[in-house]
């Protein structure tokens, strides 16, 4: 069983201030496991969108986790991560999004790995 949502977000934007990182709540979405989107301002109108990885990268003795991707292997301009957090919303209007910024782009994810889903750290 996953930890629910609404304590992954908690305690990810506690490690991020813990960081000396500022991040918030954009978006509140389903309390129990609505997917949560990161977006990472590099504070130079560029940005890093992390959504949530696919089912079958999860390894199955480790199924609690939570497991991002990149959505661009590169940042992206900002109105291009905005287009794409709204399509995600009117998709699933459940979905979370949390906002962080940092010009190192220090995202404290775990990320995929594998041919399809390179980790960008």
């Amino acid at each position: 069983m996953r930890l629910k949502s609404s304590i992954w977000v908690a305690a990810y934007l506690r490690r991020c201030q813990s960081e000396g990182i500022f991040g918030a709540v954009r978006k509140r979405g389903a309390e129990e496991a609505g997917a949560v989107f990161v977006k990472i301002g590099l504070l130079d109108g560029n940005a890093m969108l992390y959504a949530p990885a696919p089912q079958t990268v999860y390894d199955e003795s480790r199924p609690v986790e939570r497991i991002f991707v990149a959505a661009s292997p590169q940042p992206q301009p900002e109105a291009n991560v905005e287009d794409r957090l709204a399509r995600e919303i009117r998709f699933d209007p459940d979905a979370w999004i949390v906002e962080v910024e940092d010009k190192a782009g220090r995202h404290f994810l775990d990320l995929a790995r594998g041919p399809d889903h390179e980790a960008h750290s």
